[in-house]
C-alpha cells in the first residue's frame, strides 16, 4: 500500500502529457475541484480523462454519475480510446449511477454520505458528474456547507471532483466556491469561424508545480479523445 509521503506527491492527471502541462502539471491529490461550464462544453470528457489518467498513475477511483449508466460510461470513454474495463474488474473503479428520481435531493442527505463513505474506504479520488441537481434544490448556505464539508474530507486524503453547470450558481456564490475550492476549472464554447471550439480556463489550480495555462482550446475526436488546439490556430 503506499505510504502518506507517496500518495501527497502525486497528482490527478489526464494522462495527457500537453494538457496537464497547460494545467500547471496536474492537479494535486487531497484537492477539492469545482468543474463547472456550459451544456455539452467537455465538462464530463475532460473529467473522464482525469479519471482515467489517474487510474494509469496507480490511483484508485469512485464515479458517481446523475448522466449515465455503467454500461453508458464505459462505452463512451472506450469510444474516446479511454478503456476502463479491465480497472472496473480490478476493483481499481467503481461506478455508482445515481437515480435522481429516487435518491434524497438535499446535498448532505443525498451525496455527503456517498463521499464520507469514500472516504472511510481509502478511496483516492471521487467525482461526482454531476451535482446540478442538488445544487438547484439547494439554499446558499447549504451549498456552501456541503463544498467545507468536501474540503475536510480532503484533508483525509480524498481527491474530489464536482462538475455542474454553470447556471446552477448566481455570480455570489461561484466567486465565493472559487475561492474555497483547491481547483476551478471553467468550461465554454466558442465559435471560431465555422468551427465549435470548447474552451477551457484554468482559474485555478493551488499547488500546481508548474505556471497554469490560462486559455486552452481543444476538440473531442473519436478514438482519440481531448486534442489540443493551440488558441491562436483554433482563431484563425
Amino acid at each position: 500500500m503506499d505510504t502518506d509521503e507517496g500518495r501527497t506527491s502525486r497528482i490527478i492527471s489526464t494522462g495527457n502529457d500537453e494538457l496537464d502541462k497547460k494545467m500547471g502539471g496536474g492537479i494535486p491529490l487531497r484537492s477539492l475541484t469545482l468543474v463547472e461550464g456550459q451544456p455539452d462544453s467537455g465538462k464530463s470528457v475532460l473529467t473522464q480523462q482525469m479519471v482515467w489518467g489517474s487510474l494509469r498513475n496507480g490511483l484508485n477511483a469512485m464515479v458517481f454519475t446523475t448522466e449515465n449508466t455503467t454500461r453508458s460510461l464505459v462505452t463512451q470513454m472506450q469510444s474516446l480510446n479511454l478503456d476502463i474495463l479491465d480497472y472496473l474488474l480490478l476493483s481499481k473503479l467503481r461506478i455508482y449511477p445515481i437515480d435522481t428520481k429516487k435518491t434524497r435531493r438535499s446535498l448532505s442527505g443525498g451525496l455527503m454520505p456517498l463521499l464520507t463513505s469514500c472516504a472511510d474506504k481509502g478511496v483516492d479520488l471521487a467525482v461526482i458528474d454531476s451535482i446540478t441537481y442538488y445544487v438547484t434544490h439547494a439554499s446558499i448556505e447549504e451549498v456552501l456547507t456541503f463544498f467545507e464539508d468536501c474540503k475536510v474530507l480532503c484533508d483525509r486524503g480524498l481527491s474530489i471532483f464536482c462538475i455542474a453547470h454553470s447556471y446552477a450558481f448566481d455570480e455570489n456564490v461561484m466567486v465565493r466556491l472559487g475561492s474555497m475550492c483547491d481547483a476551478h476549472l471553467r468550461l465554454r464554447i466558442e465559435t471560431m469561424g465555422s468551427k465549435m471550439i470548447k474552451i477551457l480556463e484554468v482559474a485555478k489550480v493551488r499547488g500546481a508545480m508548474l505556471k497554469t495555462g490560462n486559455i486552452i482550446s481543444f476538440d473531442v475526436e473519436p478514438s482519440w479523445g481531448i486534442k489540443v488546439i493551440p488558441y491562436s490556430k483554433a482563431k484563425a
